[in-house]
């Protein structure tokens, strides 16, 4: 049997670039040589979005549009909504009993996006995020978790509550491997250091030709590059960077040229212009189709809930057996 793994994403909004570059390129690829689950996380989307709980309803097709129109396969990669999974939450509730809330403030992912979003105390749902996650990964017994080196102290915190668990109980949870990969972070188009859509700085994976050369001829480039002839500091431009993500093949050739003032910034634009939108095309295609077929994507979704529910199932009869809690 392939190997288990478990990703996703808070249904947060709409994917862009940055996600693809990100994660979800690389779950097209993985869901060929794994037994993929992939996590709708709606419940953890209240952690920033508990105001606006109708948001996350409607974002939760525009994401799972996305991820049919990047190229997950629905016969290879099991998608499934996280709170219709009752025992994620269940097992939630059993972690945090021996989770100290000392170990969750410093955790340094968590307090690193605090800082970010200005909390001066935090939620006890933000706080026990990393719980929630363990809940995530172990329902399903997943080995194996995809994620990038700022995600590793979730996955070691992860590690940490199943072995507890396992300790004290019985060794029934799967202790599972960070998947560590190549995760890039994609540059805002305001030159800000990540693409964001709190930030408005995103490409999003449904924009159209015309939206993407919008977007791309007003980004922000080396601002000391008046005229083509300038020397350039392709360092520090957001569309040089993007060569570097969608154009591998000839971005040392603009790196040399910008450097030498020998290609102006309309030039550059224009070229990454058509490789974002020859990426997209095949992406727009498959939308097209989901599109016109609403109805497929509610059948999908609720298809691979009933599957991880099945597995979720199988998991929590031997926790509460572990756990002396099968009373009956």
């Amino acid at each position: 049997m392939k190997e288990r793994i478990l990703t996703g994403d808070r249904i947060t909004g709409k994917l862009h670039l940055g996600h693809y570059v990100g994660s979800l390129k690389n779950r097209v690829e993985l869901q060929n040589q794994y037994e993929t689950y992939l996590l709708l996380a709606d419940v953890q989307a209240l952690t920033t979005h508990f105001e606006k709980p109708e948001l996350i309803k409607q974002n939760l097709r525009y994401v799972a549009l996305d991820y049919l129109s990047a190229g997950i396969n629905p016969d290879q990669a099991t998608i499934f909504i996280q709170s219709l999974i009752p025992e994620i939450a269940e097992l939630t509730t059993y972690f945090s009993m021996f989770v100290t809330v000392n170990s969750l403030r410093h955790n340094p992912t968590i307090k690193a996006e605090a800082k970010e979003r200005g909390f001066q105390d935090m939620y006890y749902g933000f706080l026990g995020y990393p719980v929630s996650q363990t809940a995530d990964i172990t329902f399903c017994k997943a080995a194996l978790v995809p994620v990038g080196e700022d995600q590793l102290p979730h996955i070691e915190q992860t590690r940490r509550i199943v072995r507890r668990f396992n300790q004290l109980y019985k060794p029934v949870l799967v202790e599972p491997q960070a998947l560590i990969g190549d995760i890039p972070r994609l540059v805002g188009l305001d030159g800000n250091k990540k693409m964001s859509k709190s930030l408005g700085n995103a490409i999003y994976l449904d924009s159209s030709r015309e939206e993407v050369q919008e977007k791309i001829q007003k980004a922000t480039t080396d601002p000391a590059r008046i005229r083509k002839t300038d020397i350039g500091h392709p360092d520090i431009c957001p569309i040089y960077a993007y060569h570097q993500a969608f154009r591998k093949e000839g971005s040392d050739e603009i790196y040399e040229s910008c450097k030498k003032g020998q290609i102006g910034c309309m030039e550059c634009k224009r070229n990454i212009t058509q490789r974002i939108n020859d990426l997209l095309e095949p992406i727009r295609e498959r939308r097209i189709v989901y599109q016109n077929d609403p109805k497929k994507i509610d059948e999908i979704l609720i298809s691979g809930t009933k599957k991880a529910r099945l597995a979720a199932k199988e998991t929590m009869e031997e926790v509460r057996e572990a756990m002396s809690m099968n009373y009956f």
